[in-house]
């Protein structure tokens, strides 16, 4: 009887103690997961700690989404080039055709920038057009892509917080 529960306890032991371990090799990131067309559609940031214009910066872009407006996109290639395209100097706020609130026009202008990038599956590098290095953490979750918003020199989408994009 000893002999059955010490072999038990012995299978049980070895049973619990297998793990998955892949023999210290990690599956690499998808480095052509960034690759297509990414719409911001939300910024989130802390409202407690957020600027004035940040919050400004969020309410105006939810309000544009909702629109089917996108004002900064993306459009990674699998070249290593991006086209960055950003109508955020071109809105314009007003008051909407019925006076009981404001309106923001979708600007039919925008800046646009090609220039070359890296990505390594967490880290973003983008090379702009004066030969600077923008690096930023990027987290891509199927269609979703979170970009640390301190990181990019957007005006008004620049505060700490995550800006989110879609693939189109």
């Amino acid at each position: 009887m000893k002999y059955n529960i010490l072999l038990f306890v012995i299978a049980t032991t070895l049973l619990f103690s297998c793990s998955s371990d892949d023999g210290g090799q990690t599956e690499e990131p998808d480095q052509n997961s960034i690759v297509g067309v990414w719409d911001a559609v939300e910024l989130q940031i802390d409202d407690q700690t957020a600027s004035d214009d940040a919050k400004n910066g969020r309410d105006a872009l939810n309000f544009l989404t909702a629109k089917d407006c996108f004002i900064i996109t993306f459009t990674f290639n699998q070249d290593l080039t991006v086209i960055a395209e950003n109508s955020v100097n071109y809105l314009e706020i007003g008051v909407n055709s019925q006076g009981t609130g404001i309106d923001i026009p979708c600007p039919t202008e925008k800046d646009t920038d090609t220039s070359t990038y890296t990505f390594d599956g967490t880290e973003l590098a983008i090379v702009d057009d004066q030969g600077m290095t923008i690096t930023t953490n990027v987290t891509i979750n199927g269609d979703t892509m979170a970009i640390d918003a301190s990181d990019l020199d957007v005006a008004n989408f620049n505060a700490s917080g995550e800006l989110i994009f879609k693939r189109r």
